[in-house]
């Protein structure tokens, strides 16, 4: 099967509770004084014409942004598989490609290299590798495996890699980019990051 870009439906994932940085919503948190969020929308929209935002909290403030905003259906911040599920429940393309809403560095062919892995393989996950170890939550997900993660999350379990490990995934390769990983888990690492570009 080939895909495209139309294919694809980026999902910015900002449901969590951001416990280590005191319970801020990490998607609204700003860099250089821009919200998260706004910083990889338009990183996206440059490479992908669908954006979904999944969100729990501050709902209105999201949606300023312009984009669809959907809250996971499980209640109690059941982790990124609970927003993956939301998100591929809702979209109408055929892919959803994952990414957490506190990392603001995007390779500018970050969609390209996940299309090319799925292209080349045939996967129906495709999952961001650092060189040293996966990122998890840079994914690109058939929308058809919903039903397989609806029953995982229904049996209890919210371990992506566990999740993962039941289909055919392949890894996609971010070694010479590996800095583009760096999140903000806690206040040091914001300030860290005002300086950058």
């Amino acid at each position: 099967m080939s895909i495209s870009a139309s294919d694809i439906t980026a999902v910015i994932l900002a449901g969590g509770r951001g416990r280590r940085m005191g319970g801020q919503d990490k998607g609204l948190i700003e860099i250089n004084g821009r919200a998260l969020v706004g910083i990889l929308i338009d990183r996206l929209s440059e490479q992908v014409s669908t954006i979904l935002i999944n969100a729990n909290r501050n709902r209105k403030l999201y949606q300023a942004f312009g984009y669809p905003v959907v809250s996971d259906q499980l209640d109690d911040y059941q982790g990124p598989l609970a927003g993956f599920a939301c998100a591929m429940d809702t979209v109408d393309t055929d892919f959803i490609l994952t990414l957490p809403c506190d990392g603001p560095s995007l390779a500018s062919d970050y969609v390209a290299r996940f299309i090319t892995s799925q292209q080349r393989s045939g996967a129906a996950i495709c999952v961001a590798d650092d060189g040293e170890r996966l990122q998890p939550v840079h994914a690109l997900i058939k929308v058809d495996l919903l039903t397989s993660l609806n029953a995982f999350l229904d049996s209890g379990d919210r371990k992506i890699d566990r999740w993962y490990a039941m289909h055919d995934f392949v890894k996609t390769d971010f070694s010479d980019c590996a800095d583009m990983f760096r999140n903000i888990n806690t206040p040091s690492d914001q300030q860290s990051m005002q300086v950058q570009p």
